[in-house]
């Protein structure tokens, strides 16, 4: 049975499924009926340091940069519509392939094109991400993203990050109301 977090918390994934190292990492959403001209959300993943920056723009993996240099973070793809139930994007992670260099790979999601279609997170409902145990199939974590973010259109859902040589799972749940260039500035991104 998966933990499921609320923001702020978090949990060591070793303690949760010993022996992990491949996991998938899917998030979803349903949007508005009424809102308007379709949704095109984008899951992004910033591999960063101890400061929250990238340790190169090949470090930001999303749907035009599919893996992060060591391999060890992969974008399976764009999903332009978020129709259909289950995880609308996933990103796999194998954690023994993570440089040494990343201490943290946050997982994030941004509205494509959303000051030109008027559209923000408060038009978005059923946000998620979960965490599955690749090796046994099994969902660990899930964190359900319950604020109104009526004002933004980026977000930082959560971020996986290392403690003692172990990987933990912290649920962030941070709006960004100036869109993807305020998120990537902040994770040190050359825009």
């Amino acid at each position: 049975m998966a933990i499921n977090l609320q923001k702020g918390q978090n949990v060591s994934l070793n303690s949760e499924s010993p022996g992990i190292n491949r996991l998938h990492a899917g998030l979803g959403w349903d949007t508005q009926s009424f809102a308007g001209a379709a949704f095109d959300l984008d899951v992004m993943v910033f591999l960063t340091n101890g400061t929250d920056k990238v340790i190169s723009d090949d470090h930001f993996v999303f749907y035009n940069n599919l893996k992060s240099p060591d391999g060890s973070v992969e974008h399976t793809g764009d999903n332009r519509t978020g129709d259909g139930d289950g995880d609308d994007e996933v990103i796999n992670v194998t954690l023994s392939a993570v440089s040494a260099s990343v201490e943290k790979v946050i997982f994030t999601a941004s509205i494509h094109e959303a000051e030109q279609r008027r559209q923000t997170f408060g038009q978005v409902r059923n946000a998620y991400i979960r965490l599955v145990d690749l090796a046994t199939n099994t969902e660990i974590i899930r964190y359900d993203l319950s604020e109104d973010f009526s004002i933004e259109t980026s977000i930082v859902v959560g971020e996986l990050y290392r403690r003692n040589n172990e990987w933990k799972f912290k649920a962030i749940g941070q709006g960004y109301k100036d869109g993807l260039v305020s998120l990537l500035r902040a994770h040190g991104v050359s825009v």
